[in-house]
């Protein structure tokens, strides 16, 4: 199993869940978050103030997959989330020892 952490922009969400739902991931968690890569942040202007913003807001989106199914997940994400522009966002891919559903007891794949 892998555990597949993403960081996209958050008008990009929508699109993203509809696809990974197609293509089979049944749940997944999200998160907003802020931070910065290449980009540093931006300048605003509030009631004519200019200031700057050091994190930008993203969405996280958290999936544990079978491993045979990452690939697919990681190519769906990348596909759906590109625009081309700086701050596109990240993937990132760990391996997962164990999942455990605390309802049923079920581990492993049946857990996911």
């Amino acid at each position: 199993m892998k555990k597949i952490e993403t960081i996209i922009k958050p008008f990009k969400l929508d699109d993203v869940k509809d696809a990974l739902n197609k293509i089979g991931v049944s749940g997944m968690t999200i998160s907003e978050v802020k931070g910065f890569g290449r980009q540093r942040g931006h300048k605003e202007i509030y009631r004519g103030a200019e200031y700057q913003t050091d994190f930008i807001p993203k969405v996280k989106i958290d999936i544990v997959v079978d491993s045979d199914l990452t690939d697919k997940v990681v190519a769906t994400i990348s596909e759906v989330a590109n625009t081309g522009s700086v701050g596109d966002g990240k993937i990132f891919v760990l391996p997962v020892e164990g999942a455990y559903r605390i309802r049923t007891g079920e581990s492993g794949k049946d857990a996911i």
